[in-house]
């Protein structure tokens, strides 16, 4: 027997409810690290392999999602600018990155957001005294998430047996400089927890 979704619940499966507070998940203890690090993501993924590299899905206009509206200032959803990247580490995608800029930023507030290309966003960033980072919040997303179907697309995940139970752990922050701000969410997956620090060569 096939079950049919009302819209209330088709809907609710499309937002989620960001949480201060990392414990609000019950996500695994061993991606509590890679949830909770406070500098750059970059550096800890370059600190975990002997490659990195950031592969880039697009960057264009779209309509933001209905759960990061106010967090960038806007009071519905609206059009913004939006980048999307696979963070790979030996060639294995290891997180999912979803970035939205207010169309009302200037060049002035984010000068290298537009020419990026596949280079990393975190250390722009973490690189940039103007930027003043706000306070990480957390989530579990189900499979009807927009950003777990789009991080199931870029993996060809949506055909495999079990994708739709898939659950995946993101983390998202505000970044602010001049008069703009910048949503950035990450979204980790399953093969993040088979990383290992590298070792120094002696």
């Amino acid at each position: 027997m096939k079950h049919t979704l009302t819209p209330a619940r088709s809907a609710s499966l499309r937002q989620t409810r960001w949480q201060p507070h990392v414990l609000a998940l019950n996500a695994p203890a061993a991606l509590r690290p890679w949830l909770t690090e406070d500098g750059s993501l970059t550096a800890r993924l370059k600190a975990h392999s002997s490659s990195f590299r950031v592969q880039c899905l697009h960057q264009q206009t779209a309509l933001c999602l209905n759960d990061e509206a106010a967090s960038i200032g806007m009071h519905r959803a609206g059009r913004v600018w939006e980048r999307e990247v696979l963070l790979r580490c030996d060639n294995t995608p290891v997180v999912f990155a979803h970035t939205v800029v207010p169309m009302s930023a200037t060049a002035s507030d984010w000068p290298l957001f537009s020419a990026l290309g596949e280079r990393s966003l975190g250390t722009t960033l973490f690189g940039d005294p103007q930027v003043r980072r706000g306070e990480l919040e957390f989530a579990r997303l189900r499979a009807g998430h927009p950003l777990a179907q789009r991080a199931r697309k870029a993996l060809a995940l949506d055909d495999r047996a079990g994708a739709d139970e898939l659950i995946l752990y993101a983390r998202r922050c505000l970044y602010r400089r001049r008069q703009g701000s910048l949503l950035v969410t990450e979204v980790f997956l399953p093969s993040v927890l088979a990383l290992l620090p590298q070792q120094a060569d002696k």
